[in-house]
C-alpha cells in the first residue's frame, strides 16, 4: 500500500514517546568492575551509564522506557526505582537471557504499535549542534525504513579500534561490512525501529543483527551519521578516555 507524501513526512517528524534500553548483558569485558555491579550502573563522569542514557531519552521527550534486566537484575531495579522521569517499565529476563533480538521481541507488547527508540545501556555520546535523537526522529520514515541506525565515524570515535560495521550509500541505505573489509561507520547502539522489523522474528534468543540483515536485504535498513562524539566504553580502561572527552566538551 502506498503512503501519501504528506503522511510520510508527518510520520517522519513524529518524535517517539517510547523507547527500549538494553540492560540485560553480562558485561564480561568490564570485569572486575562487573564482578559486583551490572555494567549499566558503572559510573562514568560521576553518573551511571544507564542514567546518561535515560537522561538523553527524557530530554528527547520520551515518556516511557522499557528496560530489560538479567544480570544483577535486582540492583538495576533498585536503581531505577529512584527515577521519576521517564516512566520505567521492566522487562524481566532473569530466567532466560534472550539476546538483543529476543529481548526486544519479549518487550514488544510493552512498547506499543508506534516506532520506538532503542538504546544500549552502555552507549555514551556527546551531541553536536543538534541532538542526535531529534535528528533520528526527523529522518525516520516508516514508509521506506524498518530501522534507522545512528552511526559513528570510526575515525573520530573515542575508545574504538575496530574495523567498523557498515558502509552507507548516498541515499542512507546500509551495507554490512564483509569479514575482512574495513568500513567507515560503527553502529553506536542507538536506533529508531519500526515494530514491522520484528514481523516473523525468530523465537527465543537471537541477535538483533539477524533482523538488521533482513532489513538490509530488503533495502529498508538506513543510517544517520552521529553529530558529535561517540564513546565506546567497553572496558575499565576506556572509562578514563570517555571522562576526558566529557570534560573537554564541557570546557
Amino acid at each position: 500500500m502506498s503512503v501519501p507524501v504528506a503522511a510520510a513526512a508527518a510520520s517522519a517528524s513524529a518524535a517517539p514517546r517510547t523507547a527500549m534500553v538494553l540492560a540485560a548483558g553480562l558485561g564480561t569485558r568490564m570485569r572486575p568492575l562487573t564482578d559486583t555491579l551490572p555494567k549499566p550502573l558503572v559510573p562514568v563522569g560521576g553518573k551511571p551509564l544507564l542514567d546518561h542514557v535515560l537522561d538523553r531519552l527524557d530530554g528527547a521527550g520520551v515518556e516511557t522506557v522499557v528496560v530489560n534486566v538479567h544480570f544483577f537484575a535486582g540492583k538495576i531495579e533498585a536503581h531505577l526505582a529512584g527515577r521519576s522521569r521517564p516512566r520505567i517499565v521492566v522487562s524481566d529476563e532473569r530466567d532466560t537471557l534472550l539476546g538483543t533480538g529476543g529481548g526486544i521481541v519479549k518487550a514488544l507488547p510493552l512498547l506499543g504499535d508506534a516506532p520506538f527508540f532503542l538504546v544500549n545501556a552502555d552507549t555514551l555520546w556527546i551531541d553536536g549542534v543538534r541532538a542526535n535523537l531529534d535528528s533520528l526522529a526527523r529522518m525516520f520514515d516508516p514508509a521506506r525504513m524498518d530501522a534507522l541506525l545512528l552511526l559513528a565515524a570510526t575515525s573520530t570515535s573515542v575508545g574504538y579500534a575496530g574495523r567498523g560495521d557498515y558502509l552507507m550509500t548516498a541515499d542512507g541505505r546500509l551495507k554490512r561490512r564483509a569479514e575482512r573489509e574495513v568500513v567507515p561507520f560503527v553502529y553506536s547502539g542507538v536506533a529508531l525501529l519500526s515494530p514491522a522489523l520484528f514481523a516473523d522474528a525468530p523465537e527465543g534468543a537471537f541477535p538483533l543483527t539477524t533482523l538488521f540483515d533482513r532489513a538490509e536485504a530488503a533495502g529498508r535498513l538506513h543510517g544517520l551519521r552521529l553529530e558529535g562524539v561517540w564513546m565506546h566504553v567497553g572496558t575499565p580502561e576506556a572509562i578514563a578516555a570517555a571522562e576526558r572527552a566529557i570534560l573537554a566538551s564541557a570546557a
